[in-house]
């Protein structure tokens, strides 16, 4: 399944029915008043997050979505049938956001973070009403009936963001989809060249009886903050990410380059991204002897990098400590976020 994270889209909510003019023709009623029903109301345009999906591939081949209009008003004061409602289903993850105005801002008009959310985005127009109800004691026969309101229209954007519990960055080959692979049941695809990744993965990580999900985004280059490579998309995927983990290459020629690379695009992006707990890993370190792995470890700790975890995505060497360190980071932080939504009710810990 291809992956697609944006998407432009046009919806419409239905009409109102138009009201009926209609009068009681019954035997022995010589002059039967008027009985004509009120229009249906038309349909809305509900957006629904369901889990299953993890892409917004299905917008791109549909792009104009329209709710039906109410029925017709009828005699004997029958309210015409209402439009049915139009839900469009969308991955956990999705925001819906306005077009741009003319200074360039837009709304997030809905975001779904919890499968089963349920918004209406925009609500059908009411129906007309029926001659009946225009009855008055000076006006006994009316022959006026409302034709129905119109729906409502607009063009929006869906941004899809993965929802993930820790977050993999770092510079193109840095090694992240071999990382992965080895501790999910991903098969991200590698290679030894830059750019292996092209889209976000997704894989559950199970240690020592605990889950989290992890995410691997295409590597960052610089200016990726601004636009290049896609990269300001791709940090939108860990914009929820509660933990991040920034993979070095320690066989590349700056390591605190690297290191330093990655930073700036972070901090530059904003979001919060710079603040978040983060985790540094030296990767590939069964390409170099373990002294020169410990002597680059100094170098990025000198830097300010704090301390670096010496691993190898493919071999698995030093990853049990890393993942330690991991689930340790997502129970401060789940904490963290209890404390800051008001909860005192202690609940068992789970980094989902």
């Amino acid at each position: 399944m291809h992956f697609l994270d944006q998407a432009k889209i046009f919806i419409r909510s239905g009409a109102g029915g138009p009201g009926a003019v209609s009068f009681r023709r019954e035997k022995y009623i010589q002059y039967g008043g008027p009985n004509g029903g009120n229009g249906g109301k038309g349909g809305d345009i509900i957006f629904e997050a369901v889990p299953g999906l993890n892409t917004l591939i299905d917008f791109r081949y549909t792009q104009h979505f329209k709710a039906p209009r109410g029925g017709h008003g009828e005699g004997g004061d029958r309210t015409g049938a209402g439009g049915e409602d139009l839900v469009i289903k969308v991955p956990v993850g999705t925001q819906v956001i306005s077009e741009p105005d003319e200074e360039g801002y837009s709304e997030v008009l809905a975001d779904f973070t919890e499968p089963g959310q349920r918004v209406v985005l925009l609500r059908g127009g009411d129906g007309g009403r029926g001659n009946a109800s225009y009855k008055t004691s000076t006006n006994r026969a009316p022959r006026q009936h409302g034709t129905g309101w119109p729906g409502e229209e607009r063009w929006v954007w869906l941004r899809l963001k993965l929802l993930a519990d820790v977050g993999l960055v770092g510079l193109p080959n840095a090694g992240k989809s071999t990382f992965i692979n080895q501790v999910t049941n991903t098969k991200a695809k590698v290679g030894d060249y830059p750019f292996t990744t092209t889209k976000p993965q997704l894989g559950v990580v199970l240690h020592k009886g605990r889950e989290f999900v992890l995410a691997d985004i295409p590597g960052l280059i610089e200016g990726a903050a601004e636009g290049a490579g896609i990269g300001d998309r791709f940090l939108g995927h860990i914009e929820r990410c509660r933990v991040l983990i920034h993979l070095i290459d320690a066989t590349q020629d700056d390591p605190v380059r690297a290191w330093d690379i990655v930073q700036g695009e972070l901090e530059a992006y904003g979001e919060g991204l710079e603040e978040k707990p983060q985790l540094l890993a030296l990767n590939k370190g069964d390409l170099l002897g373990p002294e020169l792995m410990k002597d680059i470890a100094k170098d990025l700790k000198k830097a300010g990098a704090g301390k670096a975890f010496i691993i190898s995505g493919a071999t698995g060497d030093g990853i049990p400590k890393l993942l330690d360190a991991i689930i340790d980071l997502l129970g401060d932080a789940r904490k963290a976020e209890a404390e800051d939504s008001g909860e005192t009710e202690e609940k068992p810990w789970s980094p989902i």
